[in-house]
């Protein structure tokens, strides 16, 4: 996939912009608050995922106006196509000039990966950062898991409050269990979807963390369910397994008023050559696990949909030595890449490329 235009009206602090990329590398620099992330932020909402900066659809609006709106033209699968994402009082999707019924519907259409400094937390924070990272990845490549996990977490939310209600009202009690089957069920397909997808995901970082580190390293990472789900009970037998888990914890759940068991309490383990980077880990390799992540997800994209995603790197380069750097730089060369930075300098040697000034929500654009 390869991005042709992009046109951003009233987005954040860009009242208009027109870019024309170029195929390969562009390298979007300037000062700090300047727009070069918003920049960014807007061509990964064309992915019909949510801002990865955590903002709020109204946050989005340039201060001021009543709507705001993205929209590219690009080429895939042979043909020009379009997207477009308005922002009102209600988000509008189209795709093409068809209007779709909501934003998802862009989820496997417009293919990008995306790194940020935020992206950090993969590493640094809890489970349920490394938890939606894993989700978001699957969504992209199989847009029927944003329905599977709306419904277990809707299914989750109302065992919850029945685990709750029945402290008040015991003969609740017998309908526990259609709740319990319905959740086994949906806990077996999320687990065996993000677990065939971590595994797959590991291979490709691990050779991707090798040549950035020179082979220096090694990074291994693994999918960790929660209650003891171990690697030797296979998928077919999960939801007999969740059943179970769910019955043993159940009484321990009444007490809590809270579901103790469940993909919704799982993890991803890091190492490098054997630690945990978390707790060991430098911060120039956490932030190279997290960029072999991201780059091992382009890569599954390929593999599965058979497309090159866009990849766009936010302040990616800083904390980057020379030779990590120099890596980041000539293995990409198959995608379309937008890089930001506040120093052009990084990208000296770069041929073949554009660069773009951003100066106050505004472009100047020049070869490199």
């Amino acid at each position: 996939m390869k991005i042709n235009a992009l046109n951003l009206t009233n987005f954040r602090n860009i009242a208009s912009l027109e870019l024309q990329p170029a195929e390969h590398v562009n390298i979007i620099y300037g000062d700090n608050a300047q727009g070069k992330t918003n920049l960014i932020e807007a061509l990964w909402l064309l992915t019909g995922a949510k801002s990865f900066r955590g903002a709020k659809d109204a946050e989005l609006l340039q201060f001021g106006s009543g709507f705001a709106k993205v929209s590219a033209s690009f080429f895939k699968e042979g043909r020009d196509q379009t997207a477009e994402i308005l922002f009102t009082a209600k988000k509008q999707a189209q795709l093409n000039e068809i209007a779709l019924p909501s934003v998802t519907g862009l989820a496997g259409i417009f293919c990008a990966v995306v790194f940020s400094p935020s992206h950090l937390s993969l590493i640094q924070d809890g489970p349920s950062a490394r938890r939606r990272f894993a989700d978001t990845c699957i969504c992209q490549i199989s847009p029927k898991f944003i329905a599977l996990m709306s419904d277990y977490n809707r299914t989750l939310l109302q065992r919850n409050s029945l685990l709750k209600d029945i402290s008040y009202s015991s003969y609740l009690l017998d309908t526990l269990d259609v709740w319990d089957d319905r959740l086994a069920c949906l806990s077996a397909l999320i687990v065996k979807n993000r677990k065939q997808y971590i595994q797959r995901l590991a291979v490709h970082a691990g050779e991707i963390y090798s040549g950035i580190s020179s082979k220096k390293e090694t990074l291994q990472m693994r999918y960790l369910a929660a209650g003891g789900l171990t690697d030797d009970v296979p998928d077919g037998q999960y939801k007999e397994w969740f059943l179970q888990a769910l019955g043993q914890a159940r009484a321990e759940d009444l007490k809590t008023g809270c579901t103790s068991v469940g993909p919704h309490r799982d993890d991803i383990d890091f190492e490098i050559n054997g630690m945990n980077v978390r707790s060991f880990g430098s911060q120039g390799q956490q932030r190279s696990s997290v960029l072999a992540l991201k780059l091992a997800e382009s890569r599954l994209i390929r593999e599965l949909l058979h497309d090159e995603p866009v990849i766009l790197l936010d302040d990616v380069m800083s904390e980057l030595d020379k030779s990590r750097q120099d890596y980041l730089l000539n293995h990409l060369s198959e995608n379309q890449v937008f890089i930001t930075c506040c120093d052009k300098g990084y990208f000296d040697a770069l041929q073949n490329g554009k660069a773009f000034h951003m100066v106050k929500g505004r472009l100047q654009n020049e070869e490199c």
